[in-house]
């Protein structure tokens, strides 16, 4: 299992992850008109402008993939997805750990459905806590959790 830094050229594969990752959650709301679903092509092409994104290969398949972005000294991630048969083999925790490197700010901040437990505790387990939540919030979804996480670095001496 490789973590790498992915290109416009793997926007296809990376996609099609995507949609089929998110039938998941899309069967927890049943609601198959979550924004994951409906993105296109050009449209996760045009992010590979401004966001940075990371891929999980394993024998030079894309097996998981997330992206990120910095603002205001905030680091935004979103899109975590892993394929169905490699889920619950640690590859979306490699992942985060991997995108939150590669940003040098100390605040990150992610949102995920109400609903999805599973998601939620990944994020607590990894450090990321309930800040507010929102109805009819983004990406489609009924109701959102915004998870944020501070990085303290540890002073020497």
């Amino acid at each position: 299992m490789k973590i790498l830094q992915a290109s416009v050229k793997d926007a296809n594969e990376i996609l099609n992850l995507q949609k089929s990752a998110f039938q998941i959650e899309a069967e927890i709301y049943n609601n198959y008109d979550i924004s994951p679903l409906k993105e296109t092509i050009e449209e996760i092409s045009r992010c590979f402008k401004t966001h940075v994104f990371l891929k999980a290969e394993d024998s030079g398949k894309i097996v998981g993939a997330v992206r990120a972005f910095e603002k205001d000294e905030t680091c935004y991630i979103g899109r975590l997805a892993v394929s169905k048969e490699m889920q619950n083999r640690g590859i979306g925790t490699l992942l985060m750990k991997e995108i939150e490197k590669y940003f040098k700010t100390k605040r990150f901040e992610l949102f995920t459905g109400a609903k999805s437990e599973k998601n939620i505790q990944l994020y607590k387990k990894l450090g990321y806590s309930p800040f507010g939540k929102e109805k009819s919030g983004c990406g489609g979804l009924a109701e959102v959790i915004f998870m944020g996480k501070i990085k303290f670095c540890k002073r020497r001496g």
